[in-house]
């Protein structure tokens, strides 16, 4: 593994993005010394092989100098000649897990911004060190995931489509700062990185004290096929025997949620649908698992909305509505709704009732249905709204079967490109 910073990042972005199209790629751009290395590195990159990047900084608004911080940003952005623009975290800030919904913001404007641009994936800055400081905040009873090189954007449905990307993942923050200061490029190092109420601060201030903490090894970027090509939108049909991982996407990617089951719940329910000759069902994270012969069926646990309301989305014309993080329905002119099915199947058309009779049962009451406000009986297709699984590519994103941006295919929203 090289520690040349030009020389590491260049093999990941020719890894996985594509030569000389005209899509943009997003860069995360805060001004810290990481992003600001992405940044050169990534515009080096860009222009030899013919692509243009959108810088994108964020301004959570947590410090009384972010908006310095981020017009400095952009004024190092355009002085490389890549676009800029910036994105501004308005909400209230909550009194309690404030870098757990900083970091989902973050991610929800970073989201936005790219598909605004047309582009497909989005460049942040993690590295080598951010990898041991996850490790140690997971050693202290801490909740983050393993981090990857390649990875679907971490909000839903916000980065539906959208691939992150870290060039930076196995070099050492020193390195890259020595870089930066050789070639004579500044940066700035946010306060929060060293105020210990931060928990990655703990982790950086640990690191640097002498914890004995490693990196885990990055997750392997493959799965076992799945074959899910053949059944009704909304629906995964996987062998008995995958792994706990596998097994947790389908059920947040049929359940329309968007995080991963906690703790062990996946790995025991891994366990059990891999024992031979025993039927069950079972629920986890808004989905319902049913385990039959030597397959098991995913789909949507319709007697979720009993506690929280089944969900009732209106459509404004030619504006792309996401309906219970499965479907995204568009519709082309007013008055249309999107309902689900369960209470309302025996009032569909007799024809369309005929071909719900084909589909696995426990799919049918969250199937999506269409119906005009003014309260005609709702239908499961017409030709005025356009609805589109999302569940089947979400599932291939997260399960490695798109390792290229030219894998990607079109935004799924219709934005941007």
């Amino acid at each position: 593994m090289t520690s040349d910073p030009a020389v590491a990042a260049a093999a990941r972005l020719e890894a996985r993005l594509l030569p000389h199209v005209d899509a943009p790629v997003a860069v995360a751009l805060s001004g810290g010394g990481d992003s600001v290395a992405l940044l050169h590195l990534a515009a080096a990159w860009a222009e030899r092989r013919g692509r243009r990047l959108v810088a994108v900084t964020v301004d959570h608004r947590l410090h009384p100098d972010s908006a310095a911080w981020t017009a400095e940003a952009g004024r190092a952005a355009r002085a490389l000649g890549v676009a800029w623009t910036r994105q501004v975290w308005t909400d209230d800030k909550p009194a309690a897990g404030l870098a757990a919904a900083a970091r989902r913001a973050r991610h929800a404007l970073l989201a936005e911004a790219a598909r605004a641009a047309g582009a497909r994936v989005i460049l942040t800055g993690h590295t080598l060190d951010d990898r041991r400081e996850a490790a140690w905040l997971r050693a202290q009873g801490g909740t983050l995931g393993r981090m990857r090189d390649w990875n679907p954007s971490p909000v839903w449905p916000e980065g539906r489509g959208l691939m992150l990307l870290r060039p930076l993942i196995n070099l050492a923050r020193a390195d890259l700062r020595a870089w930066l200061a050789v070639r004579g490029i500044g940066w700035f190092d946010d306060p929060a990185n060293v105020d210990p109420t931060h928990p990655r601060a703990r982790a950086r201030a640990a690191i640097a004290a002498g914890a004995m903490v490693e990196a885990e090894p990055l997750p392997p970027e493959s799965m076992p096929a799945t074959g899910v090509a053949a059944l009704p939108a909304g629906a995964l049909r996987l062998p008995r025997d995958i792994d706990a991982r596998t097994l947790a996407a389908a059920v947040v990617c049929a359940g329309g949620g968007e995080t991963m089951p906690r703790g062990h719940r996946a790995g025991d329910l891994a366990s059990r649908v891999a024992e031979p000759r025993r039927d069950m069902v079972a629920t986890l994270s808004g989905a319902r698992i049913i385990a039959r012969d030597d397959r098991i069926l995913v789909v949507r646990e319709a007697g979720e909305w009993a506690r929280g309301g089944a969900p009732v989305s209106p459509l404004p014309p030619g504006q792309a509505i996401v309906w219970d993080g499965r479907f995204e329905v568009t519709a082309a002119t007013p008055g249309w709704c999107v309902v689900p099915a369960r209470g309302r199947l025996g009032r569909l058309p007799p024809e369309e009732r005929r071909k719900l009779a084909g589909w696995p049962a426990a799919l049918r009451p969250a199937a999506p249905l269409l119906a005009l406000e003014a309260g005609v009986a709702p239908r499961l297709a017409v030709a005025a709204v356009t609805v589109r699984d999302l569940v089947r590519v979400r599932f291939a994103m997260a399960t490695g079967e798109t390792p290229h941006e030219r894998d990607l295919g079109p935004p799924q929203d219709g934005a941007g490109a």
